[in-house]
């Protein structure tokens, strides 16, 4: 992620813009004990490419609730942390508890289709969990799917460029770890950096791994 960009603020702006709250714009109680984001609008069908260069589609995991993370392989700092607290969490509700993990599909899909190939994704998928699937596309299929999500992202290439004779840049993307029901419908965001529950420790895998033993049933 460009650090030279400001985007923490930008998820929260596009999921307020996304949520149908109904009247007065508040959501109620019950939708707070739900998740916070039920009833938004995010999420579609789509078909993208996977580590494997099989087609892939969204609805290829219905009954399966689905772990969301927007990122790039070349991303320095921010994407690879986030997917290794949310992995080594998912490593651990998987050791605890087989059968619920077994429900949970994880998933990275790139933000860089120009250098996220399937072979790149391939081997930087399994550096994390040999469940997480990487998947990619053409630019207008990422675009489409971004849009869909409420990603922002900037597909311009932002510092310098075929340095070396190879091509250096930065991505700069909104942090939206997202978590699907079954049925495709978002339910709430995957607490990557704030502490959402007493005694965990900022950024440790353990407030992941309590985030999924709330919310995967």
């Amino acid at each position: 992620m460009n650090k030279d960009v400001a985007l923490a603020a930008l998820p929260l702006l596009a999921l307020l813009a996304a949520c149908n709250m109904g009247a007065g714009g508040n959501g109620s109680s019950a939708d707070s004990a739900q998740g916070e984001l039920v009833g938004a609008r995010i999420g579609a069908p789509f078909t993208l490419t996977n580590q494997d260069g099989k087609p892939t589609r969204w609805d290829d995991f219905k009954g399966q609730y689905r772990l969301v993370y927007f990122g790039y392989t070349y991303c320095p700092d921010v994407c690879p942390v986030d997917l290794q607290r949310i992995m080594q969490a998912f490593a651990k509700f998987e050791k605890a508890k087989p059968a619920l993990a077994a429900k949970v599909q994880p998933m990275l899909i790139s933000v860089d289709p120009d250098r996220d190939t399937p072979a790149i994704l391939k081997t930087y998928v399994a550096a994390f969990h040999p469940r997480l699937i990487g998947l990619t596309g053409t630019k207008e299929q990422i675009a489409k799917v971004a849009k869909d999500f409420v990603v922002i992202y900037n597909p311009e290439k932002a510092g310098p460029e075929k340095s070396g004779g190879t091509t250096d840049y930065l991505v700069s993307h909104s942090r939206t770890p997202y978590l699907f029901d079954g049925d495709g419908k978002p339910v709430a965001l995957v607490p990557v950096d704030d502490p959402g529950t007493p005694d965990v420790d900022e950024g440790s895998p353990d407030m992941v791994l309590a985030f999924l033993e709330k919310w995967i049933k």
